[in-house]
């Protein structure tokens, strides 16, 4: 079988998506510490960042972020009764698609200077120019960025998920690379290789795996009978805009009233805050998900329950203590990661503050990012859409209050519980709706695990506080030292500690560990 052919199972689905995301996560904080060293929190890293709001915002109207997810059980149930029937609808989806999405492209190129001064109302006008020359360069991208989307929907369906895996690490490979490249014309070359980067990344090579992982026969027709359905579960998906799906451009839009610079912080301190959100929580709802459909596709929903219920509460054991610790290491963090060259010390305390902010509510991420898809899975795209346009609809005026009383503070304050209030809701009404035993034994588990954490947490900030009384003259020598001194004590505390106190709960993140390390330990078994 080829390496685009091989089929994973959940396990290892989850481990390869995490992987990936964990080295795209970390690629993306390589290609924002280039930025930052060489623009710093400035009005032309402002200008870039704000330049994704728009087509982000076509990403999203077009329902892109869950294409994939809309796709998936209709393929599943169009394959099981003729092939030639699923190629038909798959061809029909793809071809609106790319007509769609390329005529807002072009209206968003023709319209770049009104549009750019509604996704940045606070730039100045120079930058507001600056900015439409950067959005016609990016929103281009959205057509392969779509597209792509369609083709990965059947990698998903295939359980083929390499693919997948390699598509942000080539992205942001291509951003890093053509921005180094470009860096005397500013950060044009950094947009530059955004649109590069989504052909050959997030277009051309999924592409490719679909059609050397199992072939596809592609047929020139513009509708489907099961285009209805499609369209009856996409559209509430374009037309509910969510609190999770508009959270970093309203964290944009707001913050350009804020100071310069505040876009930036803002951003830096989010791209850090995604890390365990999408190597733990995004891995764990992505490769859940075809599973998810399938069980309840089948009727199966004993293990539908049993599968979310324990999707949850590994997500939430490794959430939790990470997050905390993340809390506490937040200064280092940032000095490693920023601060050089034109990002500054005022910079990096600015981004601190809205790091801990956002770090605060990860666990909320880690429970939506789930949940949703269980709702996608039960092709209920109207629920999560419904929550999610309330929620954002009711909190824009806290973020108008927020960025006037307290700026960039005030921006992440809302945005963080504006993602804790749609988790809350979205719990809620499942439960109202079907049964709590999702959630069975979770709450126990995770204040189990939480007061495990509280107490490593102890020993790791001894550590830190003992590190900073060393005076290295090299600053990121000694944010390194504590962030390595303190994570390994932090880790060491955390899994003794909770062998003891939570062993139900750590046993699943206890096995996974190497048999040779826990052979030596002396932790019980």
């Amino acid at each position: 079988m080829s390496f685009w052919g091989r089929r994973q199972a959940m396990g290892w689905a989850a481990a390869l998506l995490g992987g990936s995301v964990l080295a795209s996560r970390f690629m993306g904080l390589a290609r924002d510490k280039v930025i930052s060293y060489y623009f710093g929190a400035s009005e032309e890293s402002d200008v870039y960042f704000a330049a994704f709001v728009i087509p982000d915002f076509i990403n999203y109207l077009l329902a892109g972020a869950y294409f994939s997810i809309t796709l998936i059980p209709l393929l599943t149930e169009l394959f099981r009764k003729s092939d030639e029937e699923a190629w038909r609808f798959f061809s029909a989806v793809t071809l609106w698609t790319a007509v769609t999405c390329s005529v807002l492209c072009a209206l968003v190129i023709l319209w770049a200077h009104p549009l750019a001064h509604w996704a940045a109302p606070g730039l100045s006008p120079q930058a507001a120019t600056r900015l439409a020359f950067f959005l016609r360069i990016v929103a281009p991208a959205q057509v392969f960025f779509l597209l792509g989307s369609c083709f990965s929907a059947v990698l998903y369906f295939r359980k083929q998920f390499q693919a997948p895996a390699l598509s942000p690490l080539i992205y942001n490979a291509f951003i890093i690379a053509l921005g180094l490249l470009m860096r005397r014309s500013g950060m044009s070359g950094f947009c530059w290789g955004v649109l590069v980067g989504a052909f050959v990344g997030n277009f051309l090579l999924p592409v490719m795996a679909v059609r050397y992982g199992g072939g596809f026969r592609w047929q020139w027709t513009v509708w489907h009978p099961a285009m209805k359905k499609f369209f009856a579960l996409a559209l509430p998906l374009m037309v509910g805009q969510s609190v999770v799906v508009l959270d970093e451009q309203l964290m944009r839009v707001f913050g350009s009233l804020a100071a310069i610079g505040a876009i930036s912080w803002l951003n830096y301190a989010r791209r850090i805050m995604l890390v365990p959100v999408g190597v733990v929580a995004q891995a764990a709802g992505t490769a859940s998900y075809p599973y998810l459909a399938e069980t309840y596709g089948s009727g199966d929903m004993d293990r539908f329950f049993e599968t979310l219920n324990t999707a949850f509460r590994n997500t939430l054991t490794i959430l939790i203590p990470l997050s905390l610790w993340m809390i506490l290491t937040a200064k280092p963090i940032i000095v490693l990661v920023f601060q050089q060259g034109r990002f500054n010390t005022e910079d990096t305390v600015q981004t601190v503050w809205a790091l801990r902010i956002l770090l605060a509510v990860v666990f909320c991420w880690g429970i939506q990012q789930i949940l949703g898809r269980a709702y996608y899975a039960r092709q209920d795209m109207v629920t999560p859409a419904v929550i999610g346009t309330l929620c954002t609809v009711a909190v824009i005026p806290f973020y108008y209050i927020a960025v006037v009383q307290a700026g960039a503070r005030g921006v992440a304050a809302v945005s963080a519980f504006s993602v804790a209030l749609y988790t809350t809701l979205l719990c809620l009404w499942w439960r109202h709706r079907l049964g709590s035993r999702a959630f069975q034994g979770l709450l126990i588990s995770s204040l189990k695990v939480t007061f495990v954490t509280v107490a490593a947490a102890v020993p790791s900030a001894a550590a830190l506080f003992w590190t900073t009384q060393w005076n290295l003259t090299n600053p990121y020598a000694q944010a390194l030292c504590q962030l390595a001194l303190s994570g390994l004590v932090f880790a060491l505390a955390f899994l003794g500690l909770g062998r003891l106190w939570a062993k139900d709960s750590i046993s699943p993140l206890w096995d996974r560990l190497p048999h040779a390390m826990r052979r030596r330990s002396k932790f019980p078994q």
